[in-house]
């Protein structure tokens, strides 16, 4: 993991070594079996949320809870100010505080800090680079856990993990459908970044389905081919909707903005009209080698899926958001209980 030899930061799933994904998933797997002791009594995890959550927090506040732990929960818009991150900065604008002072004293009360960045939301360029988390993780002298940042979503992608193994047992040679779907507030490619990177990694041929302009981040891209020739498996990110489910083991439904426009709320919207049928339903679904669906929530029914799929036999929806509170519990014992 990212840090210092005391200090393990969780900002992306690769700060994990392959060995250390297997253990928290088997030690995941024990926790949701029933298995638990209160091994992380005394520890304290502050939450930092600059945008809203709903799994996330819950799941991470329930998660320490039953390892014999506790959470402080700090929420940008109601229980502190803006900080800054950038180094050396004049601080004459609105933040009266900065990351780096902000990380040292909360470092000095908790155990850990689990952090959601707010986004800048006008260049991608900018967004992108996670200055902000990853200015936490630099001043902080307790690990640094990335509860959804631009880039990545390593909580989503354990669990994930975690889902596509109950369900397909042996990944390796699977086939995993990543789509693009509508939506009038497309979200960030985290989520989509982060599963697609993990299942490769673990043997799954993947296919990403996308309108013309939501083409994932290239330095992603770039990262998913040299991880799909390491581990010999295929991976394509152009495939039209149809021939992505086509024989897939798996659908992963997912809105998300394109970075063309990122920032220009006007031509995002032009954009985003031309593409509502970008829709999983069950006509969609039966093009799969008896396809599964999966989805990160929150969900627009019947306009990024339909009733049908989320309410019948193929989705794994709410069983991939209670493995949001299972692998927490086995990362958090990861990085906490020594």
């Amino acid at each position: 993991m990212s840090g210092g030899a005391s200090i393990r930061h969780f900002i992306r799933l690769q700060d994990l070594s392959d060995r250390e994904v297997e253990d928290v998933l088997d030690l995941s797997a024990r926790f949701k079996r029933g298995s638990s002791r209160a091994e992380l009594a005394a520890r304290t995890v502050g939450l930092l949320f600059f945008r809203g959550s709903l799994r996330t927090r819950t799941s991470l506040e329930v998660a320490m809870h039953q390892l014999g732990g506790h959470t402080v929960n700090l929420t940008a818009s109601s229980d502190f100010w803006s900080l800054e991150a950038q180094p050396g900065k004049v601080m004459d604008g609105e933040a009266p505080e900065h990351i780096r002072d902000a990380a040292e004293v909360l470092s000095r009360y908790v155990s850990a800090l689990a952090i959601r960045p707010a986004l800048d939301g006008r260049s991608w360029d900018v967004d992108r680079r996670d200055d902000k988390i990853r200015a936490w993780a630099s001043h902080a002298r307790v690990p640094v856990i990335n509860m959804e940042s631009a880039l990545w979503h390593p909580l989503q992608a354990l669990a994930d993990l975690l889902t596509l193994r109950e369900t397909l047992g042996e990944l390796a040679g699977k086939k995993l459908a990543i789509t693009w779907t509508h939506s009038p507030t497309p979200s960030s490619s985290s989520v989509v970044n982060s599963v697609l990177l993990a299942a490769l990694r673990n043997g799954v041929n993947v296919t990403v389905a996308h309108p013309k302009g939501y083409e994932l981040d290239s330095g992603v891209v770039d990262e998913a081919h040299k991880v799909a020739g390491e581990k010999g498996v295929a991976v394509a990110t152009e495939a039209s909707l149809d021939d992505a489910v086509r024989g897939a083991h798996v659908v992963y439904a997912r809105s998300w903005r394109s970075l063309e426009v990122y920032g220009n709320s006007t031509l995002a919207a032009s954009r985003l009209a031309r593409t509502q049928d970008w829709m999983i339903d069950e006509n969609r679904m039966e093009l799969g080698d008896n396809a599964r669906l999966m989805h990160p929530m929150p969900v627009r029914r019947n306009l990024e899926v339909s009733d049908e799929v989320l309410d019948g036999p193929r989705s794994l929806l709410y069983s991939q958001a209670e493995n949001r509170l299972h692998t927490q519990k086995g990362l958090l014992s990861l990085l906490l209980r020594s």
